[in-house]
């Protein structure tokens, strides 16, 4: 992959096109795609189709490859472990890559008290059983969810997603015990406010609405937030938003669950995004750049929510599996050993100043937020109006995509163009990708 990006027939190619046929034959719509290519091959922040064009990659997988694609320690560590122990299954026997894992996720994470952790397959699997454990340990059903949000697609989790389309269509009724509270959304107010002006009305409305007329906080074992709405369009609250959202839990006994699955991982700039706020939450979730690709995901709670959980109650044939886990401790390493942290936040103050120049470029771009390198653009028909501009959005992803630059689209209407690029990607393809990125918001 010597020159990139490469575009040697425009996208999608034969090869690609006959392959999306035989896609469309055999996998059902649901199943959605956003670039209408087949990759054959990928390497750090690069990926190279079935027709041989070559790209540079700003979507890391949906913020799963964060270190880059196929890592070479990371492929060695899978390898390494294949060869040893590939299965076995937690409940049957035990093994030292699961619990060499948790206890790292317990070292890493916010909370100098004492933690436990459960290890599944995918961030649906995580949510799901944070609900469960605070269900259990509480005796109380009732969830607060946040509009505009998104935890998976599972039951539980597709029930606490705050969006409707497409997530929801059709598969109603939900899971009861899920009410629903507008996030902060500061760009779109559901009130009609500003910040700092409206003190967090947003906050407030829970304690002076949510609790008297949906349920009452007796009922309520969790609140569950992500520290930054991913699908929703990377919404970044205000700096003191999740102390208040706390204030309300630990008046009323309520636990705090953190939804790091998009978020984690120095995605923001940190290790967790939380950390951002200033707060501990009861529980974390986790998963996408936990192992490089490899299916897994976990919960980190409380001791105390976790010892007396039934026996059984629990679990998965899958979860934690070995060759997973090892990866995971690969990839933590990594983190640790090339300060990837640090390098997320120099990537994200580059990502930061472009972007601000974009917006003052380009009037079709109305917010520029998020935190550290987790930045997206919302694009609207009118700054004033506001209105939203889908059309734009996939205009410019087709255009990038034309030019040898992945992207991805997010947020309630369709309308943000996300960053996700590798954490560790070199600053040549960086520039690259932005400059191709910039050409697209020239003709949007």
């Amino acid at each position: 992959m010597d020159k990139v990006p490469n575009i040697v027939t425009p996208p999608p190619g034969p090869k690609s096109r006959a392959l999306l046929e035989k896609r469309n034959d055999l996998i059902p719509p649901g199943v959605y795609l956003v670039q209408p290519i087949t990759i054959a091959e990928s390497k750090g922040a690069v990926m190279k189709d079935v027709d041989g064009n070559v790209y540079i990659d700003f979507t890391s997988g949906i913020g799963v490859t964060s270190l880059g694609h196929c890592v070479d320690e990371v492929v060695e560590t899978i390898s390494g472990q294949a060869a040893k122990l590939i299965h076995s299954c937690i409940h049957v026997v035990n093994y030292e890559p699961y619990l060499d894992l948790a206890q790292k996720l317990t070292e890493v994470t916010p909370g100098s008290f004492k933690k436990r952790v459960i290890l599944l397959n995918s961030g649906s699997e995580a949510v799901e059983n944070a609900v469960k454990i605070v269900r259990q340990h509480t005796g109380r059903p009732g969830i607060i969810s946040f509009e505009n949000s998104f935890h998976g697609r599972s039951y539980m989790a597709l029930t606490l997603t705050g969006k409707w389309d497409p997530y929801k269509v059709g598969f109603g009724p939900f899971v009861p015990g899920v009410h629903f509270t507008p996030f902060a959304y500061c760009y779109r107010c559901p009130f009609h406010l500003e910040y700092p002006g409206c003190s967090l009305h947003c906050v407030h409305h829970i304690e002076k609405s949510v609790l008297k007329t949906q349920i009452p906080p007796d009922q309520v074992g969790a609140i569950i937030s992500e520290p930054i709405q991913g699908e929703g369009g990377f919404i970044a609250p205000p700096d003191d938003y999740f102390k208040e959202i706390k204030k309300i839990c630990d008046a009323h006994d309520i636990k705090l669950i953190i939804d790091e699955i998009q978020t984690g991982f120095a995605r923001t700039g940190k290790m967790w995004a939380i950390e951002h706020y200033g707060v501990e939450p009861d529980l974390m979730t986790m998963a996408k750049a936990i192992a490089s690709g490899l299916p897994l995901s976990a919960v980190v709670a409380r001791d105390e929510l976790m010892k007396d959980v039934y026996p059984g109650s629990l679990g998965g044939t899958y979860g934690g599996n070995p060759i997973a886990c090892a990866t995971a401790l690969k990839v933590l390493e990594l983190i640790e050993r090339e300060k990837v942290v640090e390098q997320a936040a120099a990537l994200g103050k580059k990502l930061q100043k472009r972007l601000d120049e974009f917006y003052d470029r380009y009037e079709v771009i109305g917010d520029v937020r998020g935190k550290g390198p987790m930045l997206a653009m919302e694009l609207v028909k009118d700054r004033k109006t506001k209105e939203p501009n889908p059309e734009a959005a996939s205009k410019v992803m087709k255009d990038c995509l034309g030019a040898g630059l992945l992207t991805l689209k997010a947020g309630l209407y369709g309308n943000c163009i996300r960053l996700h690029p590798p954490l560790t990607i070199e600053d040549e393809l960086l520039e690259k990708g932005l400059a191709i990125m910039e050409e697209a918001f020239k003709k949007a």
